[in-house]
């Protein structure tokens, strides 16, 4: 069998479709799920109509590029604001914040209160119960400098 008659039978136009289906499930990313659409309709084209493996080829090609533009419009922006944007980033979320130091900042390191947790802190040396603002988290180290 050569690809010109393979690419003729409308089964495998219908196959493709469902590969590329099933890999989408496999392998999430919203853009196989378009191709195999474009793939399972020029199967089902297929059996309607006596079209040349030239023709299938061609319709594939342009359904392909519609219903990915079309699926991009239809899927939900990616750029939208979250509600909660220190969801997974509590220490951003301290920055700016007056607090007090719990243990006073001896050669650059130092504990801040925050709430009921303490955090280490980074900055200048200041004693114990020296107001501090903070002015950038870097993972679990805070950076503070005086109120």
């Amino acid at each position: 069998m050569d690809i010109a008659s393979f690419l003729a039978s409308p089964w495998s136009w219908i196959a493709l479709g469902g590969v590329l289906l099933v890999l989408e499930v496999a392998a999430p990313g919203a853009s196989l799920i378009w191709l195999g659409i474009a793939a399972a309709v020029t199967g089902l084209l297929s059996f309607a109509f006596a079209l040349g493996w030239e023709i299938q080829v061609t319709i594939f090609a342009v359904l392909s590029v519609a219903s990915v533009i079309v699926g991009r419009r239809l899927a939900p922006s990616r750029d939208k604001a979250s509600d909660r944007p220190f969801l997974n980033r509590r220490a951003d979320a301290l920055v700016g914040r007056v607090l007090v130091l719990e243990s006073a900042i001896a050669d650059g390191y130092g504990m801040v209160r925050v709430e009921d947790t303490v955090w280490r802190c980074a900055g200048p040396d200041l004693p114990a119960g020296a107001k501090v603002t903070v002015t950038r988290a870097d993972g679990a180290v805070l950076t503070v400098e005086p109120a």
